[in-house]
């Protein structure tokens, strides 16, 4: 592309973007007034894509993890010829547009990945290369030959997530993964210098990253960086773009140009600094649309296809992208236990993960340096630089963030089955990337072991006391707690068949007696009556994990007092409550005291148990104990459960 060509390009992105934001009277024009040049390099010359297919398996990645400068993706779609149209720029940020305020996927055709906490796009991005590169290792570059590109920001870089996540992409030698490092020196108090002072390049080569800098307004440079970066095969690359800020507008270099409009008089000036009509508003050259437009992409995806066709393994990359769940949980060889036996649910869920290994080649996943302890060796091979090819098992280090970012990443990129592990208590090191997943309605699965204050002597600071009502407060988050390994079993196909979000699976770390098989019907409703007297109950027990055991001993030690106890196995109060008010009725019978037994918070259980029952679980935190003392200590016995169950009914 010629420098007026560019320069036409440039100037339409940056136009657009203070139009829309001034519009709007909201956004963020620095970022777009920055990053045009750049981006236009990459998007002209480099992409491959092709806006008439924007989940063509083989197309390269954009991902915008400097989320708050929406209006330079939306330009770059507009322009592109993506489903996005001039009234859809100008209903930035309003109700019901398809421009929000910060990218979402699903939402807009070619945004890759929702983006806005920072950090979260630049993680996300490894799952994507780490996927790239398994399925191309896999199948050959002839049905997986593509890149992944990012622009991050000076914030992107300062959040803990992005150290943790760029450190594994180094390890693993992911050599397509490129980042386009938006390096303004900016930040929205005021220069990076009042908190941000380390030698970004040094940090990312000592990562194990091949390192560029430039200057991010001269296109030919910009131009000679990405082809540098696209011929790097062993590391992942970053390049240092120097910009300014708000470039063009007199806010140039400032930070009063990050979060603001530049209102009216600050964009007439503006545009008459770039050479455009300062009275057109939303003004788009052809020119510009001709050049942004993906000229190769239809050729290349219609070769991709012919050799899709052609392909020995073809069917099986097709497999790989599109086998349903019932089909996957049809085939898996699911172990089943027999009642008298007892097994930690943690090691239950570790034959149903082998299970499902034998039957999805592309299950792929792993633990957060807890792989024993969490269950999840699925006995595959593990990836390293040097081998992708037949692997199964991610070793995420200490990472748990990055960890469940880099779930989404291998999500959305799509062709592989992810899960990923640690213990319950520490998903509070992961909820900002579990809350996108929920956000974005991908199918991860979370696992979480050690999951109360029972794991015993690590004592308070592992026993998890508000984490699962925390966790049961995301919207579209499923959290299972199976009441024993049969319960796991049933459970894990109820995940596996799930397609529209993540669903939890928290496991015990002590032995469970084993129950009977639940009914795949009552499992799907998250409810399973698990003793239910010939007579109507005087009172009903509600557990899940490890306590419906406890309260089965509890129903046991109240019968011989006279008192008739029904006892309802709850591993997802999310597809309980889901129920309509007559199936919710025919678990739980109006009328009849309730008594939840949970070991952790007893706020969310209230609502269920009303003003007659009573929630019993630990509103406090844990103690450092064998078990059995904690046990003890908090009142989790059959005879205090039993004396709890006498009160509420007044005896």
């Amino acid at each position: 592309m010629d420098l007026d060509l560019h320069r036409t390009c440039a100037n339409t992105i940056k136009s657009l973007s203070i139009d829309a934001v001034d519009a709007a009277n909201s956004g963020h024009p620095g970022m777009p007034l920055g990053m045009a040049d750049a981006a236009t390099v990459l998007w002209a010359s480099f992409l491959k894509h092709d806006p008439a297919d924007p989940s063509w398996p083989d197309r390269d990645r954009f991902v915008l993890s400097a989320g708050h400068g929406s209006m330079l993706i939306y330009a770059l779609l507009h322009l592109a010829g993506y489903d996005l149209s001039l009234d859809d720029l100008r209903r930035f940020r309003q109700l019901g547009s398809r421009t929000p305020g910060h990218p979402e996927f699903g939402h807009t055709d070619g945004v890759e990945t929702t983006t806005g906490p920072l950090g979260q796009g630049i993680s996300t991005a490894v799952g994507m290369a780490i996927a790239e590169r398994f399925q191309r290792e896999t199948f050959g570059p002839e049905l997986c030959d593509h890149h992944t590109w990012v622009i991050a920001s000076d914030g992107d870089l300062m959040e803990g997530i992005s150290y943790e996540a760029c450190s594994l992409a180094g390890h693993l030698g992911l050599g397509r993964l490129n980042v386009l490092y938006d390096d303004n020196e900016i930040s929205i108090e005021g220069s990076t210098d009042l908190a941000f002072t380390e030698d970004r390049l040094a940090r990312f080569q000592a990562q194990g990253w091949h390192v560029l800098s430039i200057d991010g307004h001269d296109p030919a440079a910009v131009a000679q960086a990405l082809t540098e970066a696209k011929a790097q095969t062993t590391r992942p690359s970053l390049i240092a773009c120097r910009t300014i800020i708000g470039k063009d507008s007199p806010l140039a270099g400032s930070e009063a140009s990050h979060g603001a409009p530049l209102g009216a008089e600050r964009t007439r000036q503006t545009k008459i600094a770039l050479g455009l009509d300062p009275d057109k508003a939303f003004d788009v050259p052809e020119a510009a649309k001709r050049a942004l437009r993906s000229h190769e992409g239809p050729s290349q995806r219609a070769a991709w296809s012919a050799r899709l066709q052609d392909h020995p393994r073809g069917a099986d990359f097709l497999s790989w992208h599109h086998d349903s769940g019932e089909d996957l949980a049809a085939r898996a060889p699911w172990p089943s236990f027999e009642p008298g036996g007892s097994l930690a649910t943690r090691k239950a869920s570790a034959a149903c993960l082998k299970a499902i290994a034998s039957a999805a080649p592309n299950l792929i996943g792993g633990s957060a340096d807890l792989a024993g302890s969490n269950g999840t060796n699925i006995g595959k091979p593990s990836f390293t630089k040097e081998r992708f090819q037949g692997a199964g098992t991610l070793h995420f280090g200490v990472r748990e963030h990055a960890m469940a970012a880099i779930a989404n990443g291998l999500c959305l990129h799509g062709g592989v089955r992810p899960y990923v592990a640690t213990f319950l208590v520490f998903h509070d090191y992961m909820r900002p990337s579990v809350r996108l997943s929920c956000l974005m309605k991908q199918p991860v699965l979370y696992i979480y072991t050690h999951d109360s204050v029972f794991l015993g002597e690590d004592g308070p600071t592992h026993q998890p006391i508000e984490t699962l009502l925390a966790m049961r407060a995301l919207p579209n988050l499923e959290v299972w707690r199976p009441a024993d390994a049969n319960e796991t079993v049933a459970a894990t196909r109820e995940i596996l068949q799930r397609t529209d979000g993540p669903s939890a699976l928290v496991l015990t770390r002590q032995n469970l007696p084993h129950l009977s098989p639940p009914d795949p019907r009552d499992m799907a409703k998250g409810a399973i009556v698990r003793r239910n007297p010939a007579d109507s109950p005087d009172v009903v027990l509600l557990a899940t994990g490890s306590e419906v055991s406890l309260c089965l001993e509890a129903a046991e030690v109240l019968a011989g007092q006279g008192v008739q106890a029904k006892v309802v196995s709850l591993p997802c109060l999310e597809r309980f409550e889901a129920l309509d008010s007559a199936e919710r009725d025919a678990i739980l019978p109006p009328g009849i005291p309730r008594v939840s037994v949970e070991a952790g918070a007893t706020l969310g259980w209230r609502h269920l148990v009303g003003p007659k029952g009573r929630a019993f679980g630990i509103d406090d935190f844990g103690l450092s104990a064998p078990a059995e003392d904690i046990a003890e200590a908090l009142g989790f016995t059959p005879e205090s459960i039993a004396h709890v169950a006498r009160s509420v009914l007044g005896s």
